[in-house]
Formats: C-alpha cells, sequence, structure tokens
C-alpha cells in the first residue's frame, strides 16, 4: 500500500495522464502531416510570439531588479502585505487584469484622459504594445518574487563583513548584488519568455490584427475561424516545438552566485539613506500603483453594475463554478496519488508523466481532443468536460511541485512506524495522509480552481451558446458594454480569489 493507496492507482493515473497528454499530441502531429501547410501569416506569427516573448521577459526582468532591491532593503508597515499581493496576478483572470488595464492604459481610460487635459497625443493598447504590456503587469509581480528571494538568500554575514569594511553601496552592488543577479536573471528571463510564449488570452483581447497575432491566437483563428485542422495542427507542433525548447534551455541556463552558507539569511542589505530612500520608496509605489490601479478600476466601475447583471451572467458563473470545482478535486485527487506513488519510490516515468502537461498548451490539447472525439460527440457537448479536464491537467505539475516534498518527508517520518502499526487502506489515508498533507493539497485544489475559473483558452474553441464566465466576459467587452463586463470582471475576479481561499483554507484548517 502506498500510504493508504495501491501503488497501482498512482500508475494508473501516471499512464492515462500520459495517453491524454501524447494521445492528443500524437493526434496533432499526424493531422499536421508536416509544416508545409503553413503560410506566410504564420510564420509572421512565430516571429512575433518569440519577439514579443523575449522583449516582455527582458522588460519584466529589467524593471524587476530596482523593485526587488527596495523591497529587500526597506522595511515599512504593510510591507508584508504588497509582497503577499505580488503573488495575486498568478491566479488573477488574465480577462480580468486586461479589462483593468483597458480602463488605465485605453483609448476612453484615465491616462490618455490626463494626456488631453495636457494637449499631449494619445496613446494606444490594442496592438503589439498592448500585448507587451499586459504581459509586463502579469510578469513583473513574478520576476520581483523571485529576485527578491535572491536577495534574501545572500547570508547576512556577507553584507556586515561589508559594513565592517565600509563599503559604499556601489560596492556591494559590485561585490555582492551583481553576482547575485547574474545567477539568478536568466532563470527569472526564461521563466517569463516561457510563460509569454503560451499567450493567448492577452493576444485575443489586446493583439490587434494580424501583425500582432500569437501563435496561440492562430491556433484559434485556423480552428474557430477556417476549421482548418491541418493548419491548426501544425502550429500546434511550432508551439510544442517551442515550448521543449524554452523548458530544456530554462533547465541549463541557470548558474550559482556562490556564495557559500550562512549562519542566518534574515538581515537583507542595509538600507541607505539621503536620494536613495526616495528613489526606493518611488520604485516601490510606482509598482504598486502600475498593479493595483487597473484592479481598482475595474472594481471602483463594475460595483454599482454588480446587481444588475443580466441572467444569462449568473447562468455563465454557475458553469464556470462548477467546472472550476470539478477541476480542482481531478487535480487534487491525481496529485495527490501521483505523490504518493513518488514518495513510495514509484517508477521515474510517473514523476515525468506528471510533468507532461508542461511541454503543451491548453490550445494545443483541446484541437488533439476534438481530433480524436470528432464524430462521436458535438462540440457544444464536450465544451464544459474537455475544460475541465484540460484545466485539471494543466495545474497538475504545480499541485506536485507542493505535494512530492510534503509526501516524500510523510514517508521518511512516518512510513516505517505506520507499517509497523499495520495502518493500511482508508485507515491510513484518514488518520496519517490527508491530516499531514491538508496544506498542500488545499493550496493546489485552491490553484486549480482558481485557474480553472478565469480560464479564457479551451472553451473559445467549443463553446456555442453555452459560455464561462470569462467567455462572457470577453463577449460583453466585444459589444461594448463595459459597465456591465467591469461588473462580470469584479465578479470573477472574486470568485477566483474565493475559490482559491476555500481550497487553501480547508487545508490549513484541517492540518
Amino acid at each position: 500500500m502506498a500510504a493508504g493507496l495501491p501503488l497501482s492507482i498512482g500508475h494508473a493515473i501516471a499512464g492515462a495522464l500520459a495517453a491524454l497528454i501524447l494521445g492528443t499530441l500524437a493526434a496533432v502531429a499526424w493531422v499536421a502531416g508536416g509544416l508545409s501547410g503553413l503560410t506566410e501569416w504564420d510564420l509572421r506569427a512565430v516571429w512575433f510570439t518569440l519577439w514579443q516573448a523575449a522583449l516582455s521577459a527582458t522588460l519584466s526582468a529589467a524593471l524587476a531588479v530596482p523593485v526587488a532591491r527596495a523591497l529587500a532593503r526597506r522595511r515599512f508597515r504593510g510591507r508584508g502585505l504588497l509582497v503577499t499581493l505580488l503573488g495575486a496576478p498568478f491566479i488573477l483572470p488574465v480577462i480580468v487584469a486586461v479589462l483593468g488595464l483597458i480602463a488605465i492604459f485605453g483609448r476612453n481610460g484615465a491616462l490618455n484622459g490626463a494626456l488631453e487635459a495636457l494637449g499631449l497625443p494619445a496613446i494606444g493598447i490594442y496592438g503589439w504594445q498592448g500585448v507587451i504590456l499586459a504581459h509586463v503587469f502579469f510578469n513583473l509581480p513574478l520576476s520581483v518574487r523571485l529576485i527578491l528571494q535572491g536577495w534574501q538568500a545572500i547570508p547576512a554575514e556577507r553584507f556586515r563583513l561589508a559594513a565592517s569594511l565600509d563599503f559604499a553601496p556601489r560596492d556591494i552592488a559590485r561585490h555582492l548584488e551583481r553576482p547575485m543577479l547574474r545567477g539568478v536573471l536568466p532563470g527569472v528571463w526564461l521563466a517569463v519568455f516561457l510563460v509569454c510564449l503560451t499567450s493567448f488570452t492577452v493576444a485575443l483581447a489586446l493583439g490587434g490584427g494580424p501583425r500582432a497575432t500569437t501563435v496561440e491566437l492562430a491556433i484559434y483563428q485556423a480552428f474557430r475561424f477556417d476549421f482548418d485542422l491541418g493548419r491548426a495542427a501544425a502550429l500546434g507542433m511550432v508551439q510544442i516545438a517551442l515550448c521543449i525548447a524554452a523548458a530544456a534551455l530554462a533547465a541549463r541556463i541557470t548558474v550559482p552566485a556562490g556564495f557559500g552558507a550562512g549562519l542566518d539569511a534574515s538581515g537583507g542589505p542595509p538600507a541607505p539613506g539621503g536620494w536613495r530612500r526616495l528613489a526606493d520608496a518611488a520604485v516601490i509605489a510606482a509598482a504598486a500603483a502600475f498593479l493595483l490601479a487597473p484592479l481598482i478600476s475595474v472594481a471602483a466601475t463594475g460595483l454599482p453594475r454588480l446587481t444588475a447583471l443580466p441572467p444569462e451572467v449568473w447562468q455563465a458563473t454557475r458553469r464556470s463554478v462548477v467546472m472550476a470545482v470539478i477541476s480542482a478535486l481531478l487535480c487534487a485527487g491525481a496529485a495527490l496519488a501521483l505523490a504518493l506513488t513518488i514518495a513510495r519510490g514509484g517508477a521515474r516515468w510517473v514523476e515525468a508523466a506528471g510533468m507532461l502537461p508542461l511541454i503543451a498548451s491548453p490550445l494545443v490539447l483541446g484541437t488533439g481532443l476534438f481530433i480524436l472525439l470528432r464524430g462521436t460527440v458535438t462540440p457544444q457537448q464536450m465544451a464544459l468536460p474537455v475544460t475541465a479536464l484540460i484545466n485539471a491537467a494543466m495545474a497538475l505539475p504545480f499541485a506536485l511541485r507542493a505535494l512530492v516534498p510534503a509526501a516524500r518527508a510523510l514517508e521518511q517520518d512516518y512510513g516505517q512506524l505506520a507499517a509497523s502499526l499495520d495502518l493500511q487502506g482508508c485507515a491510513r489515508l484518514r488518520l496519517l495522509v490527508l491530516p499531514r498533507l491538508a496544506r498542500p493539497l488545499g493550496f493546489g485544489a485552491g490553484l486549480a480552481a482558481a485557474l480553472a475559473m478565469g480560464d479564457l483558452g479551451v472553451i473559445t474553441l467549443f463553446a456555442g451558446d453555452r459560455p464561462t464566465l470569462p467567455l462572457m466576459l470577453y463577449q460583453l467587452m466585444n459589444g461594448y458594454r463595459m459597465a456591465d463586463a467591469a461588473a462580470c470582471a469584479l465578479l470573477l475576479m472574486g470568485l477566483s480569489l474565493g475559490l482559491f481561499w476555500m481550497f487553501d483554507r480547508g487545508g490549513r484548517r484541517d492540518a
């Protein structure tokens, strides 16, 4: 027994997951029949995807350095809350943030209103500039968190030694901070680059035409508008190749800074005064305004219209909540079985199967499932089940990252004791496994629920007259019903964060 579950269950789930991912990719490869069907515009989409991902990653990493440095060396009231909020965009529905950015940077947004009052020309958000802006909005917090961890990993003894040697801030930057950044920044850049490679919702809402089309958006257009499955499949193969290449590069390029160990790493860098104090305050304030202003704008516009939303919005809400809960339960169950199997020394292919979703995007998997199921069910019939299944699979690697270390510690600390007490089956699961793994399991389920609640990917391929809440929000935006769209976005944002809190809090309460 594997901590209350037979090893065969973990192997079966790993096999089913491998069949789902590899089977759909094989179907895509079979229909693609090579890349000869790609057009000139498809090749431009590939180039734009690489270009915007590289520029977004560069800007996100470069802008994150001064913000992370300011947070590392300053202590102020609300700092912990601000650092926590930096993680919110990861579970924030993309379409909500897009609406918020339009409210600030759009044609009738607050920024253009201020520019008009000053007699300056307006700026546009649709096109490549909008795609880059949205990607920086989402990935700046991630970059700050990762770089901030690099600063916090420098042993405090190094900073105390620098102080005893009377190092100026530029000396600390030269001997401590820049070596750390050389080790951390390549990994940060590649992480953001990989995220931006699979951009769909941002390009769909802000792309602004064929000159700002990503590969994901080109797949959607070939599938939904042209119904050219061969071309969609060929684009899917290109997307898979890009993701695999970026993931392989990310695994090899990061170089450690080489500071060695220390007795404690909580001291942080010194906090210089003078103009540097003002500069740090300005950087933190600017980053907070950039990240919070769009969300505050959505809340302020949408709150008065929340109770006046049309009935179809509430119907879409019910669909989304049911789909998100199903995705969360599927993800949590699969992650638990795989983690327990891995902890008991399961075959290495089990862990590899759990990470397979990282090599494919939701739209590629959706295209493959449509190819496999075509002729047996209609697109409308497969819309919600396929969306729930793919969202569960895409969240699985993140849930496994949280569960596997805890499952290994559980097996190491309590495995022999449980075996000596003959604690097996459901009793072992109820008395030992679930109480000890409740926290990471709740976090993984909450993450899966939040990501599924805000997903605007697979559902766009199949949905007919039964949209989910993110798709309904996109339709309201396209209909220029911006007040209703803001209220819908506020509802979506609240439900996404609420579902995450409910599952995560449940895990903490039971632990």
